[in-house]
């Protein structure tokens, strides 16, 4: 089933709050929130193509598409050069919002392969009778220290960071769903609604190449 944007947007977003710093004090780490809520893309930053993924981590769909399609388009068009992909946040959950937080506060070469690694074992983690101690124990095989994964959970302008991109995306580029795709080049724009095939995105990415 498809995710929708919820009508109780802003109860989300008080309850992520409330979920985030309600709990023991912070440990001593802290998070660089600028370089975290960096712009995160995948292949050359002056290709032509720009797909921007707006994605939630909870959604099957966007695994879908990470897991089966991506690894195409990364082949074809990625790493020749023709397009470069751009992760947005859209979280529909706190623990997605939580798997959001933890990829961020990855350093920004680990970024895309821990994203890699939520989407593949997003079945398991997400299910889990604690999401929390799931996700936690992937941010320690990726290398991040139980004190910065409390911190980056515990830092409120990160979490608002990612909740304004979602609220972007729904303003700007009128997300209704994950995944959406937004396709742009110097000759247009093209938009892509869920986890299409590969062919849905080539023949995107091809048209507005030209």
């Amino acid at each position: 089933m498809r995710r929708y944007v919820a009508a109780a947007f802003g109860a989300f977003a008080l309850f992520a709050t409330m979920a985030l710093t309600g709990g023991p004090a912070a440990a001593q780490a802290t998070i660089d929130t600028t370089k975290a809520l960096g712009e995160r893309v995948l292949g050359d930053p002056k290709a032509p193509v720009t797909i921007l993924d707006y994605s939630s981590m909870t959604c099957p769909h966007c695994a879908r598409f990470h897991t089966e399609t991506l690894p195409k388009i990364k082949e074809t068009y990625i790493d020749t050069g023709k397009a470069k992909l751009v992760f947005r946040d859209f979280p529909f959950d706190q623990w997605a919002l939580r798997a959001s937080m933890l990829a961020r506060c990855a350093p920004p070469e680990r970024y895309f392969p821990l994203l890699d690694v939520l989407f593949k074992g997003q079945a398991q983690w997400a299910s889990a009778k604690d999401p929390g101690a799931a996700l936690t124990q992937i941010g320690k095989l990726a290398g991040l220290s139980e004190a910065t994964i409390k911190a980056c959970w515990e830092d409120k302008a990160l979490a608002d960071g990612i909740l304004n991109s979602r609220l972007e995306g729904q303003n700007k580029d009128k997300v209704e769903s994950t995944p959406t795709f937004i396709l742009t080049s110097g000759s247009g724009t093209t938009k892509v609604e869920g986890a299409q095939p590969f062919e849905k995105f080539a023949e995107a990415i091809d048209k507005l190449a030209k």
